[in-house]
């Protein structure tokens, strides 16, 4: 199973208490899920006292919103490394991580968190959401760029979530997100007024 950290909890030896209980946070996550995270669990998992979390972590919830917002962060990292113009490789990314990192992708935008008491949650799902704007608005700048954004959004998310769940059975997901996106790509481009 992939996590988000790439060192784990030796990084604790290290003196970074914070990136150890994320890591294990994370690990725990990609394992069992959110509902398994406690801060007693993470804490053991990290090697460290049961209190230890709580120099870092006001609660639970706070561990929970620091492993969401690493999720945004990584997701929005790597699309912001693809082409601005290449909205169907976008969305193949957007599946991808989903498909890779399941817990995360849930964390994110599943109901266990109150996004309104987690500002930085609400900035950096604009920020991802700005990045498809520009996607859109480089292939179709007379669209309507907020509504065609939120459909490739929808698209892409809606995609993920049929794979997860196991209710779209495909042989090879790549080449089915391709195909998707690349089919709402060319939508997007009929009727392109010339440049």
């Amino acid at each position: 199973m992939s996590t988000l950290s790439e060192e784990g909890i030796r990084a604790y030896h290290h003196g970074d208490l914070r990136k150890a209980l994320l890591d294990a946070a994370s690990a725990l996550l990609a394992e069992v899920g959110v509902a398994a995270i406690s801060l007693r669990e993470v804490a053991r998992r990290a090697g460290v006292s049961h209190n230890a979390p709580y120099r870092h972590f006001a609660d639970r919830d706070a561990l929970l919103a620091a492993l969401a917002l690493q999720g945004f962060e990584v997701l929005v990292r790597r699309i912001e490394a693809l082409p601005v113009a290449d909205l169907g490789r976008r969305g193949e990314c957007y599946v991808a991580y989903a498909l890779e990192f399941p817990g995360h992708f849930a964390l994110m935008f599943g109901p266990q968190l109150d996004r309104a008491a987690h500002p930085e949650l609400q900035q950096v799902a604009r920020q991802l959401f700005a990045q498809l704007e520009a996607s859109v608005r480089a292939l179709r700048p007379d669209e309507s760029v907020q509504t065609a954004s939120l459909a490739a959004w929808s698209l892409v998310h809606g995609l993920s979530q049929l794979l997860l769940n196991g209710q779209c059975p495909v042989e090879d997901v790549s080449v089915t997100a391709r195909a998707v996106t690349g089919l709402f790509v060319e939508g997007l481009r009929v009727g392109r007024s010339p440049a």
